[in-house]
């Protein structure tokens, strides 16, 4: 298997980030439920709505509004007069109510920018798609030498904020330095505290190669959840030199979601 260095010679990673913060609000985002963090004590922060029960209705939170237009506001971003919640449908046990609550065609936010240092020094500015507001799913718990899986709703509603890049990147450490300037911001204006071990702030990746001096953008694979800085980079040098692997022998990639395991 080439190394990393040798793939770089031939291959120029393109890669975009999806960043979803948890925003720092009491309650969640369509209900009078606590947002905060507990693992201890799975389905204690749950209203009637987080279970998705007939009958319940969405009520929207206006401090998460206030929230995601400071984030906007920080990163250049035009904040509409006029935004609008979609459902997004998804048939997983964790998501009790068959879909989740997002935005779609007319986010809170568009067109921002964010100012990072390149691998050789020089400033590049990441343009931001976008930033929508949505509510977070619950967890499976996979339970060790069981045939059954448990579900935590004590994360279902909590509200995110997903900060949306253009695929400006084109090194793992240009992504991990863009993650660490938004973090930064982040919690310098109290929109999220930050916490990456707890996921308040996790990273799914959109990375696709194409051979140096090419203009056309390669299949782009995502990489979903990734909730470090160290892994993030991990994960890119990972999956650019496997995409590189599958291309010179010949195969084709899939656009596909995958998962980042560290070990």
């Amino acid at each position: 298997m080439a190394t990393l260095d040798q793939v770089l010679g031939r291959w120029e990673p393109v890669i975009g980030l999806e960043v979803h913060a948890q925003l720092s609000t009491t309650t969640k985002i369509f209900s009078s439920a606590p947002a905060t963090f507990d693992v201890e004590h799975p389905n204690t922060h749950v209203v009637p709505y987080c279970l998705g029960l007939p009958g319940t209705l969405p009520v929207l939170n206006r401090r998460a509004v206030e929230l995601g237009i400071r984030a906007g506001v920080a990163l250049g971003c035009s904040i509409r007069a006029v935004s609008e919640f979609s459902r997004k449908h998804y048939f997983y046990p964790d998501l009790p109510k068959g879909y989740q609550i997002s935005q779609l065609d007319l986010p809170l936010c568009e067109h921002g920018a964010l100012s990072i240092t390149t691998d050789d020094g020089k400033p590049r500015l990441v343009h931001i798609d976008r930033i929508h507001l949505e509510e977070d799913a619950g967890k499976n718990l996979h339970v060790e030498g069981e045939a059954y899986t448990l579900v935590d709703y004590n994360r279902a509603g909590v509200p995110l904020a997903e900060i949306v890049s253009a695929p400006d990147l084109r090194s793992a450490g240009e992504a991990a330095r863009y993650l660490k300037a938004l973090r930064a911001i982040l919690v310098a204006l109290d929109v999220c505290d930050g916490n990456m071990e707890q996921g308040s702030l996790r990273a799914d990746i959109n990375v696709s190669i194409r051979p140096r001096g090419a203009q056309v953008l390669g299949t782009r694979v995502e990489i979903k959840n990734v909730n470090s800085f160290r892994f993030v980079e991990q994960a890119i040098e990972h999956e650019v030199v496997r995409q590189a692997g599958l291309l010179e022998d010949g195969g084709k990639l899939v656009q596909e979601t995958r998962l980042y395991d560290s070990a």
